[in-house]
């Protein structure tokens, strides 16, 4: 186990805010005394690794929620106890997370991932609230959640705009077009080689070029974006999708040929499932630039609603609260879409060599 486990028992004899010891506060004696005990608790008898990560985790949630009372007390140097005792809680919870990710199975890869997420989520907060940082630099993510159910019809009609017309269609169209398209060219030779270098191409020019045009042809509203979202996600699919077919191994085609199998058979029995991890590569990288592409397009020429809209419109009346809760709808929204897109790979690929490779 990582000595900085045991940075908590130093903390205690340091002060957790002006002047203010850990034992001069109830909510840093909490704090001490849950991340100690989950400690002790894990050590003092053989647990099974899901057990005491569990347990682990416990005393840190208790610990970090008590540590949240005494943020507004620190003033940067002025609390070396706080943020020595933060960085051994740290230090635990990596402990319990490289204990709860010896497991497989989906589940235990999204709980890794989302208890890592609020780590981070959590570590803005201290370090915003403990050191002052003014609002207008950055907010703490509890303001920024503030602001959000007051606005909360706003936001959900910025998605609509946004997700649900642009994103959604620009994003299927854009990836069974490119998925169809390689088909195709893998069957004739020549249009693959004439393909990629246009690909290559298209995906060097920014978004800030293609959306003023698009705006132009399809005019202000969702079409345009969902239009940006196509030429940015077609030749990221057709690419790996032309990779994924070419995957399949010389002695695995002679096999095929040896049963008599056609191209098509050979192509739905064979070379397609050996394509699948580079098709959810395609359908990973996609699920953000489709968001990417959608918002900025927004920048350019759009109705009075969606998340672009709703970012270039609030920066400039300095509303930053709204602004943040706009682009904490984006990531959550693009971190969902990647993340069911990762487990459905997981779920379909699991005979794969390079998915049990992974395990």
């Amino acid at each position: 186990m990582n000595p900085l486990v045991f940075l908590p028992l130093v903390a205690v004899v340091l002060p957790f805010g002006a002047g203010v010891a850990a034992w001069q506060h109830p909510a840093a004696l909490v704090a001490v005394g849950a991340a100690l005990a989950s400690l002790l608790a894990a050590r003092l008898r053989p647990l099974p690794p899901l057990a005491e990560a569990l347990v682990l985790l416990a005393g840190v949630a208790v610990a970090a929620a008590a540590s949240l009372l005494l943020l507004d007390r620190a003033s940067g140097i002025a609390a070396p106890g706080l943020w020595v005792f933060l960085v051994g809680l740290a230090a635990l919870f990596w402990h319990a997370l490289t204990l709860l990710a010896q497991g497989e199975g989906a589940g235990r890869v999204a709980l890794v991932a989302g208890l890592f997420g609020l780590a981070l989520v959590y570590l803005w907060e201290a370090v915003v609230r403990g050191f002052g940082v003014p609002s207008v630099l950055l907010p703490a993510p509890s303001a920024i959640l503030a602001a959000m159910p007051p606005r909360a019809d706003v936001l959900w009609d910025d998605f609509r705009q946004t997700v649900l017309h642009a994103v959604v269609r620009g994003y299927l169209i854009g990836c069974l077009s490119g998925f169809a398209v390689a088909i195709v060219a893998d069957r004739i030779p020549f249009l693959a080689r004439g393909l990629l270098p246009l690909g290559n191409l298209v995906s060097a020019i920014p978004i800030v070029g293609i959306a003023p045009i698009m705006v132009m042809w399809f005019g202000f509203g969702w079409e345009s974006k969902a239009a940006v979202v196509v030429v940015m996600t077609f030749f990221p699919m057709l690419v790996n999708t032309l990779a994924g077919l070419q995957a399949s191994e010389k002695i695995q085609l002679d096999l095929m040929r040896s049963y008599g199998a056609g191209y098509v058979r050979t192509l739905v029995k064979l070379r397609l499932p050996n394509a699948l991890p580079f098709l959810f590569n395609g359908l990973k990288i996609n699920s953000t630039l489709a968001l990417i592409g959608a918002i900025v397009a927004e920048f350019f020429g759009t109705p009075i609603v969606g998340m672009g809209f709703r970012i270039s419109t609030e920066v400039a009346r300095m509303n930053l609260d709204i602004v943040w809760a706009t682009i904490v709808v984006a990531g959550i929204t693009g971190s969902t879409l990647y993340g069911a897109l990762a487990l459905a790979e997981r779920a379909v690929t699991g005979w794969h060599p390079s998915v049990r490779r992974r395990r």
